[in-house]
């Protein structure tokens, strides 16, 4: 395989860069600052400077590869929908225009199961679920909309595949772990409804598992769930995650419906202001770490041989010594 990679820098990124020179199979990937050439370099990738705004400078990084992984999104889950829709559907488009013209003969691209926030829970979904007509949020509306059309220009000389991990977590997390530690040491932690719902979760080394194995044998056109396996209960994952840093989450809860009430004004005041700060609580991050969210990854593991490889426990445990 000769890849290319947009979004090596990030969390999924360098490990995927990691993934592939440790296969002997180096990928280049697209830096846009002197900081993502030296982390794209560190995971062991071949830095092409340029962005997601630049078809033509796409192309020419991609020329020679046959196959492109598009893990760039922006990922925030509020703000404004402009920027998300710029970053999230505009560079995707981009990344299918460039990839075409250069002859690429697959791409696979990291969506999410946010695409499937509709204001309810999301209990045991799987790939027959639609796509929601009015998805809730900036950050699941865009990356839908980027699904749709990766999946939408699928043919015989160009495969496009989508996988959705859930809440994803590893080592060199850059979101979703190091905004929990620094709520819990600001005092601001809070369980919603007291967090003993059930969650799909994924570890990053089993995202690059699933990545890997959609590049080689995913059916153009299709989308697939990656998961550890069996839900586990938020609570108690997220207390064994914040553990290993360190950190005690507490007991500390707040109301679901409260936390709703939040949600809804902070929207809205965050929206008609436009602020450009992370809001004290967005409906997006209520729907998606605030009730049931889980997933079935039977299809990947049926049709790609997708196993999970790293199970929580493994995952926590090296976490933990890496910390320590």
């Amino acid at each position: 395989m000769r890849a290319f990679v947009t979004g090596g820098s990030g969390f999924v990124g360098k490990h995927l860069l990691a993934a592939l020179a440790k296969r002997g199979e180096p990928a280049r990937a697209l830096a846009r600052s002197p900081a993502s050439v030296a982390a794209v370099q560190a995971a062991g990738g071949e830095p092409w400077e340029g962005d997601l705004s630049d078809p033509e400078r796409l192309r020419l990084g991609m020329e020679g590869c046959d196959t492109v992984f598009h893990a760039a999104a922006h990922v925030k889950t509020s703000g404004p929908r402009a920027e998300l829709y710029e970053a999230n559907v505009r560079g995707t488009e981009a990344v299918l225009e460039a990839a075409r013209a250069a002859g690429v003969k697959r791409l696979v691209y990291v969506s999410s199961q946010a695409v499937l926030v509709d204001g309810g829970p999301m209990v045991r979904l799987n790939e027959t679920h639609p796509l929601p007509r009015r998805p809730v949020g900036p950050y699941p509306s865009t990356k839908g909309e980027a699904e749709r059309r990766v999946l939408s220009v699928n043919s015989a000389d160009f495969t496009t595949v989508a996988v959705r991990p859930p809440l994803i977590w590893g080592p060199g997390d850059t979101t979703a772990l190091p905004a929990m530690v620094a709520a819990v040491k600001a005092g601001r932690f809070r369980w919603i409804g007291g967090g003993r719902y059930l969650m799909s979760t994924c570890h990053v080394a089993n995202v690059v598992e699933g990545l890997l194995l959609a590049a080689e044998k995913g059916q153009g056109g299709q989308a697939y769930f990656l998961t550890d396996g069996a839900p586990v209960e938020f609570r108690s994952f997220i207390t064994a995650l914040l553990k290993t840093q360190g950190v005690d989450p507490g007991d500390k809860s707040l109301p679901t419906a409260l936390a709703a009430m939040v949600a809804v004004t902070s929207d809205l005041l965050w929206d008609v202001l436009g602020l450009k700060s992370a809001p004290p609580l967005s409906r997006t991050e209520l729907l998606l770490g605030g009730q049931e969210v889980t997933v079935s990854d039977d299809k990947a593991r049926q049709e790609l041989g997708y196993t999970g490889s790293v199970s929580r426990e493994e995952g926590l445990r090296s976490l933990a010594t890496q910390a320590g």
